[in-house]
């Protein structure tokens, strides 16, 4: 518990509340406001549709939650930019659209259900340096092509030692909006929350060459705080 607890009874559970439930992204208030205000419409004509509503509200809440993450005390490594399960671990080129070499890198695929959290955070500390949005499909975000056929937003930032990290948020089959809250020239530290996909999505990292990956296909991440790759040494690469 990071709080000093206080001689007030109340205060104190309040103090817990906040400590133990994650806030919430900006973008999720709208939902939820309108899901409280349904809510009260519905409790009007059934208390039992009002239960469903106020459920229904709740879970709404609970998928734009963004809970504090922590990133690991390392220097030289990249972090997963998002909770979920690594889907795809394969040698990829980058989006066309940031402008990079048609070079192959690493590419670690991280697939997000309605159930994890839907926050993207930043995998290293660094500067952004292009940010792309490109329009698609809606496939499901599992599959391997919708990396190349879904909408998406891509990101390429240089870290402090000077390595391109690109991070791309892709829609999948029931997401249909993308944010992205950071522009080129903005410095990000890791684990900072940059964007969120609503509702079921999928980010790729792609990793500079003589990157040791360090996750398997089928690990869940955390995201800010799971080491996905340990970057190569100044030279190497």
């Amino acid at each position: 518990m990071s709080g000093k607890p206080t001689g007030n009874p109340l205060a104190h559970a309040v103090q817990l509340a906040r400590e133990t439930v994650p806030p919430m992204h900006p973008a999720g208030r709208p939902f939820v406001f309108g899901g409280l205000a349904a809510t009260l419409v519905l409790r009007r004509f059934s208390k039992r549709l009002g239960v469903v509503g106020a459920l229904a509200t709740a879970a709404t809440a609970a998928f734009f939650r963004e809970p504090k993450r922590v990133p690991p005390a390392r220097d030289n490594v990249a972090v997963a930019s998002a909770d979920g399960l690594v889907s795809l671990l394969e040698e990829a080129v980058p989006p066309p659209e940031l402008g990079l070499p048609a070079e192959p890198r690493m590419r670690v695929s991280v697939f997000l259900s309605v159930f994890d959290v839907h926050v993207q955070r930043a995998p290293a500390t660094g500067v952004i340096e292009k940010v792309a949005y490109r329009p698609g499909k809606f496939l499901s975000a599992d599959l391997d092509k919708a990396s190349e056929d879904n909408e998406r937003n891509s990101v390429l930032m240089r870290t402090a030692d000077g390595h391109e990290l690109v991070v791309v948020q892709i829609a999948g089959l029931v997401a249909r909006r993308i944010l992205c809250e950071i522009r080129e020239g903005d410095k990000v530290a890791a684990a900072d929350t940059y964007g969120i996909i609503r509702f079921g999505s999928r980010v790729d990292l792609y990793l500079p060459p003589g990157s040791r990956v360090l996750v398997s296909k089928g690990q869940r991440t955390v995201g800010g705080e799971t080491v996905i790759a340990e970057l190569p040494a100044l030279g190497e690469g």
